[in-house]
């Protein structure tokens, strides 16, 4: 799996037989409907392309699903849908949810809808997928005696999620240069074209995100809840608002929080990562010392946190373990890319790597219609983001 280096603002093309993701700076001195106009300016057909695309694919899932021929959706949606119709479904769901988020992001939609010409609300009924579907990703943070270079930090986010479906065509890294302190900071938002939440991505402050959907909780997660900010938002607050790990926790604490998950947050200026069991009862932060849950299947290591691909999952996350602790002491981005995704196997999506130490963010996606190989993104070419540069990019000309 060759690493490419990305240096310059492209669109997609074609290098060395592979495909590099969409690369999008945005250094605005406006709002964020103008940022959401921007894109919509700069990628009116993809981001036509996919939205369509995406919406004809969670039809079609829809109707598989009340089939029982899928199960990725959540039963109580599924019973909307039935009571309801699709677009009624997730128009409620929007509704429920408004309150809880920050406005800009409606702000954002309306923009990138107004210079691309798709509906309105047809972007935000997508923008609420994530909180609908099942999913199932893998993370670990590691720290201190576990890497080679000591006073670093490493994290990984994979994401193992419909490479059936359009996402793989459209893979989008944007890059958000607010110049208002309201607007937050800069950071890099790892998607898809067209896509302004957050599930992977990696601030100027040195904050990055993982996630995880979790299906098989346990009882020490309590309850889920329809009422409260979607978690692809609070991610994203995460990324262009907070400052440190602690800002982060804070938020995620006093946050109306929704569906089960597993979130990851690393912060390389204290080289500290935390995994956390979220849902709308708990938001329990977790070191390599209290790690959860506790079983023979997930040993705890030493500068280490987590998790493979849910939270009671014993085959994926004793292959994760066993992974970690024969590399221990010698981690590195190279050898996660090498010698952990591709043998635990996860990340069919999309993958990212965050190097703090170095400022280096790997990505890879699953192949798309247009490209040859192998299928998942943990057995793809990775490309290898410099976030120094991006981060300090001019404006495009």
């Amino acid at each position: 799996m060759p690493i490419l280096v990305l240096l310059s603002w492209k669109a997609s093309k074609e290098i060395e037989g592979g495909y590099i993701p969409n690369l999008l700076y945005f250094r605005q001195k406006g709002t964020p409907y103008e940022m959401g106009y921007a894109q919509g300016t700069l990628m009116k057909e993809e981001a036509n392309h996919f939205l369509d695309d995406v919406w004809t694919y969670l039809e079609e899932q829809i109707i598989q699903a009340i089939n029982s021929t899928v199960h990725i959706f959540k039963p109580w949606f599924l019973q909307d849908v039935a009571n309801l119709g699709l677009e009624e479904a997730l128009d409620l769901e929007i509704d429920i949810t408004r309150r809880y988020t920050g406005e800009y992001f409606f702000e954002e939609a309306k923009g990138l809808s107004d210079a691309s010409g798709v509906d309105l609300m047809r972007i935000l009924r997508i923008h609420m997928i994530g909180e609908l579907t099942k999913g199932h990703c893998s993370m670990f943070g590691a720290w201190g005696n576990a890497v080679l270079k000591k006073g670093s930090l490493l994290q990984l986010r994979s994401l193992d999620w419909n490479t059936d479906g359009p996402f793989k065509d459209y893979p989008q890294v944007t890059v958000y240069h607010p110049s208002d302190p309201k607007y937050g900071h800069a950071f890099a938002n790892i998607g898809w074209t067209g896509w302004f939440g957050s599930i992977t991505g990696y601030s100027s402050q040195k904050l990055a995100i993982s996630e995880i959907g979790v299906s098989y909780p346990d009882a020490t997660f309590g309850r889920e809840s329809r009422f409260g900010i979607p978690f692809t938002f609070i991610l994203r607050d995460i990324l262009q608002f907070d400052n440190t790990l602690d800002d982060a926790q804070k938020r995620m604490s006093t946050a109306h929080r929704t569906c089960d998950l597993i979130l990851g947050v690393g912060d390389g200026k204290m080289q500290a990562f935390r995994g956390v069991e979220y849902s709308a009862s708990v938001a329990n932060f977790m070191d390599d010392t209290n790690m959860m849950p506790e079983a023979d299947w997930h040993p705890k290591i030493n500068n280490a946190v987590y998790w493979g691909m849910d939270w009671l999952c014993p085959g994926y996350s004793e292959v994760l373990a066993r992974q970690l602790n024969k590399y221990y002491g010698n981690l590195t981005a190279e050898i996660t890319i090498r010698d952990i995704v591709s043998v635990v196997q996860s990340g069919s999506l999309h993958i990212a790597v965050y190097d703090f130490d170095n400022n280096l963010v790997y990505v890879a996606n699953a192949k798309a219609t247009y490209e040859s190989g192998p299928l998942d993104a943990y057995d793809r070419q990775f490309v290898r983001l410099n976030m120094t540069e991006l981060f300090m990019e001019k404006t495009p000309l």
